[in-house]
């Protein structure tokens, strides 16, 4: 029964509630229809990101678009990037990543699948699945990042730009949310030139207004993530397993902070849940603390076990450091809006929901999702360790416009392409009159 919820929930863009994103992306924009395959040239998804203007980028295709080890690049602002358009199997792209440069951007139900593609051990390869690179208004929802060279999600940007506080924030990357996303199996000792690299999610310093809602890392080496200096992050129900060194971390680093004044981080952690798998550390913490500068941390409703159930401490440090932590009374962002789970109700939510396209779940999204499930898996150094990077189909079909509601991009008929009708018979009553449209 397990198997069958996982391939056939279905998940509407609205069945819980959180606050209005930052950007409606490119809604309301110029349609921009990708019908090839190829990497770049006419038709493509790079020639559909490089428009000028407002836009909605659907698909007619369905497959894998082969990066050949390079990074697509959006640098051209308003745009939403509709994955759930496209025709079974959905949009994979493979031996590659993708960078956000630039500020209004949705992206929806993609799997981004990064891979070392042969290159020899610190060798120089060493692409992010996604980041965002001082970028601003910015949601990414319901995608997969896996096999990351270095960082499977982030938002970064420069450490330092002006002079003050709020000037190094407004150089960096800002208010992003990460929804529903499954970021698993960064490569460990692979192709990243500093040697060993799995990491989950990097906040680079001084970033603020970072949101992860909802989603699930596995398998890294550490970063679920990693909080830099004076960065301002909020996690609300998201799932950590089997991370090695470190799950949720903390670090203003002198040596990269010299000649400025430390500003404090702060988190607010809700509902979270970090589960040992085979690789975690005997007794590691949820959130560790290093380097010099203090963090600010609201906690609750989170917990922390080992791979057979028992209790994992909250808090721990790393390295001898004189930083700070700080454990105000309040929230320090503002949580309106969102539909709070308890802890002990993450796992199996998320399991049926984070990911791209979870009515139409691709061979690699299965394995990691059902091994989270049974307790299995581990870090890998390779993608050939478990099975390569994976045969997908290509398909085609027009994208009709009336069918769709474009200013959710949801279709108007409640099915998305590949999903079986009767998918939803796994949902609760609850989420079924969500669904509907009954809050």
């Amino acid at each position: 029964m397990a198997g069958v919820f996982l391939l056939t929930v279905v998940v509407p863009q609205q069945l819980w509630a959180h606050p209005v994103d930052p950007t409606r992306g490119g809604a309301g924009g110029k349609i921009i229809r990708v019908t090839t395959l190829a990497k770049d040239g006419p038709g493509s998804l790079a020639e559909a990101l490089a428009a000028r203007g407002s836009r909605v980028i659907v698909f007619e295709v369905g497959g894998a678009i082969d990066l050949e080890r390079s990074s697509l690049s959006i640098t051209e602002p308003h745009v939403t990037i509709a994955g759930q358009t496209a025709p079974s199997p959905g949009i994979t792209i493979l031996r590659g990543g993708i960078d956000v440069k630039t500020h209004d951007v949705k992206l929806q139900h993609l799997r981004v699948i990064t891979g070392a593609d042969g290159q020899a051990k610190r060798s120089g390869w060493e692409a992010d699945a996604f980041s965002t690179v001082a970028a601003k208004r910015v949601v990414v929802e319901n995608c997969t990042f896996l096999w990351a060279i270095d960082e499977n999600m982030s938002a970064s940007g420069p450490r330092f730009t002006g002079e003050t506080v709020e000037e190094w924030r407004a150089g960096t990357s800002s208010d992003i949310v990460f929804r529903l996303n499954l970021a698993a199996e960064g490569l460990a000792d692979s192709s990243h030139p500093k040697g060993e690299h799995s990491k989950g999610s990097l906040v680079h310093d001084n970033a603020i207004g970072i949101v992860f809602d909802r989603n699930v890392w596995a398998h890294n080496v550490e970063r679920s993530p990693l909080v830099k200096g004076g960065a301002q992050v909020l996690m609300v129900n998201n799932l950590i397993y089997n991370p090695q060194h470190r799950a949720v971390h903390y670090n203003l680093m002198d040596l990269e902070w010299a000649g400025h004044t430390p500003v404090t981080g702060e988190i607010t952690a809700i509902g979270n849940v970090m589960r040992g798998g085979n690789d975690t550390n005997e007794g590691l913490p949820f959130l560790m603390l290093g380097g010099v500068g203090d963090l600010a941390f609201f906690g609750r409703d989170n917990r922390a076990v080992d791979l057979h159930g028992n209790p994992l401490p909250l808090f721990g440090r790393y390295g001898e450091t004189g930083a700070k932590l700080i454990e105000p009374e309040a929230p320090l962002a503002d949580l309106n809006g969102y539909d709070i789970l308890p802890s002990d109700s993450v796992e199996t939510t998320l399991l049926a929901t984070a990911g791209a396209r979870p009515w139409d779940r691709g061979s690699e999204e299965i394995r990691v999702l059902f091994f989270i499930a049974e307790g299995r898996g581990e870090i890998i150094d390779d993608e050939s360790e478990v099975g390569g990077y994976p045969a997908v189909e290509s398909t085609a079909a027009p994208f009709i416009e009336k069918d769709w509601n474009l200013s959710t991009m949801t279709p108007r008929a409640g099915l998305y392409p590949g999903q079986k009708p009767g998918a939803q018979e796994h949902l609760s009553p609850r989420d079924r009159e969500m669904r509907a449209g009954n809050k």
